[in-house]
């Protein structure tokens, strides 16, 4: 569980409960009506902008902001100098019987075009159509919750002026007026709350989620050219720690680049 994802949804509602409750304007931000025309309106839109299967599968994606994601570069790092090794000493059809152990189909793919005995820049040219292919695919679905995002304030405007509609037409009550306006401006608060505490964020984690993948995916393609093109397992270390962090590079260093 990414704990970071928790603590930005509960922590950003208790702070605006905390400071409505200050303001003394708490009781009044419960409004089931606004909610609806808020929320509801919002992703109903969305049927019209992108297709059913995005529009319904758009929960599943946002779970994704709660789990942790780790691609273990470390790993791929010390898995491709023990391959090169291998490489280098037994050759290249040596690496056949490790193929299938590796979990990553993309990886798996690549080295078995490196044994097949595929040129390099076929390699390269299906590799990187591949992972173009996979960040497009990424890039629409974070698309599709900026879109919610965008349409989220357009319809708590919506749900202000349905309210103020109301009022207007019972302007004979000036009691009532204050209340009114204040139901009135709800929907507001919901849809500026639905695009600044969730939608954005939520957004934006996807896309790093996406560039973190990417980095990994991006590591493997000069991984797998880096046997193909039977590179020294030192030079590929040092090509591949370039992706790490500095924390994580001074971890791994003393391990794969001994003398």
């Amino acid at each position: 569980m990414d704990i970071a994802s928790f603590i930005g949804i509960f922590g950003g509602i208790a702070v605006v409960a905390f400071g409505a409750i200050l303001g003394g304007s708490a009781g009044g931000l419960i409004h089931p009506a606004s909610m609806f025309i808020t929320m509801g309106g919002s992703y109903m839109c969305l049927f019209l902008t992108y297709p059913l299967s995005y529009t319904i599968g758009i929960f599943k994606v946002v779970a994704r902001v709660f789990k942790v994601t780790d691609y273990g570069e470390k790993a791929l790092v010390q898995r491709f100098v023990a391959l090169s090794e291998k490489s280098r000493r037994a050759g290249l059809l040596a690496l056949e019987e490790e193929i299938e152990d590796f979990e990553d189909p993309f990886m798996r793919s690549g080295l078995r075009n490196v044994v097949d005995g595929i040129d390099g820049e076929a390699i390269r040219s299906l590799m990187e159509n591949e992972l173009n292919q996979m960040e497009e695919r990424h890039n629409t679905w974070i698309s599709l919750v900026n879109a919610w995002a965008t349409l989220a304030p357009g319809f708590g405007m919506l749900g202000t002026v349905i309210g103020l509609i109301g009022m207007l037409l019972n302007l004979d009550d000036k009691s009532a007026l204050g209340p009114n306006m204040a139901t009135a401006l709800v929907t507001t608060f919901y849809g500026s709350l639905m695009q600044n505490w969730l939608l954005v964020p939520i957004a934006t984690k996807l896309m790093y989620q996406n560039n973190m993948e990417v980095k990994s995916k991006e590591m493997i393609i000069e991984g797998v050219l880096g046997i193909q093109a039977g590179d020294n397992p030192r030079i590929l270390a040092q090509r591949l720690i370039t992706y790490l962090t500095p924390s994580d590079r001074k971890s791994i260093e003393a391990e794969v680049l001994k003398d």
